[in-house]
């Protein structure tokens, strides 16, 4: 009886990972999972946990939902990893508790401005090999970086050679706008579309005022005869 009482009273949420050591901060409990060659997000993490370390191993994605049942967690460090993909959901349900958020030194590329832009957290996205596009400066613009890294986002590739290289708040501060760019290609593309639309109605409309000419002919033709 004493055993299955324990067994009712020990809260689930507190266990701690075997990969991870779990320990009290100021009296918030802090899951430290660094350097444990993890290459997915653990899925026992301690709902009560506070702060999250998960730096330094080689977690390549974040799912969605990844840590929604954290509703208690106000730093996540996902540094130093390698991670190429985040899902537009993966902070859903931390993101309004949320201070800081670490995700430098990894292989991110792109990210869904929806995943970032709803975070009331601080951001790192230092040392990746940023894709510099429209979404990346809508995050640049909105979200809440940590200023101490924002001149280390660096564009690895662009739409043009001359960017390559330069730190993205440079090459924004010289009066590049990757989004009316993209907006200019729509437009260009939406012009091509309307234009092959046009000419196939006046297309439809030569052939037919042809058909009903020659109908036309035959007929009279006919009557003649």
């Amino acid at each position: 009886q004493a055993f299955f009482c324990l067994l009712l009273c020990v809260p689930w949420g507190s266990s701690c990972p075997p990969s991870c050591q779990c320990t009290e901060r100021a009296g918030a409990k802090a899951v430290l999972c660094s350097s444990r060659h993890l290459e997915e997000i653990p899925k026992d993490i301690p709902r009560d946990a506070v702060f999250l370390k998960l730096d330094a191993n080689s977690i390549t994605r974040i799912p969605s939902n990844a840590f929604r049942h954290l509703s208690h967690l106000e730093e996540l460090d996902l540094s130093r990893n390698a991670i190429e993909k985040i899902d537009r959901a993966a902070f859903r349900g931390v993101a309004a508790g949320l201070r800081t958020l670490d995700l430098s030194s990894n292989r991110i590329r792109s990210i869904p401005k929806e995943a970032l832009l709803a975070l009331n957290a601080k951001l790192r996205l230092a040392n990746n090999p940023w894709h510099c596009e429209c979404a990346l400066q809508e995050v640049l613009w909105e979200a809440q970086l940590d200023p101490d890294s924002v001149q280390d986002i660096t564009c690895h590739t662009a739409p043009r050679e001359e960017y390559v290289g330069k730190p993205l708040l440079q090459v924004l501060d010289a009066g590049v706008n990757f989004c009316s760019v993209r907006q200019r290609t729509t437009d260009v593309a939406m012009f091509i579309t309307m234009f092959g639309w046009f000419a196939m109605v006046i297309v439809y409309v030569i052939c037919y005022v042809r058909h009903n000419r020659d109908d036309t002919c035959k007929h009279v033709g006919h009557l003649k005869s």
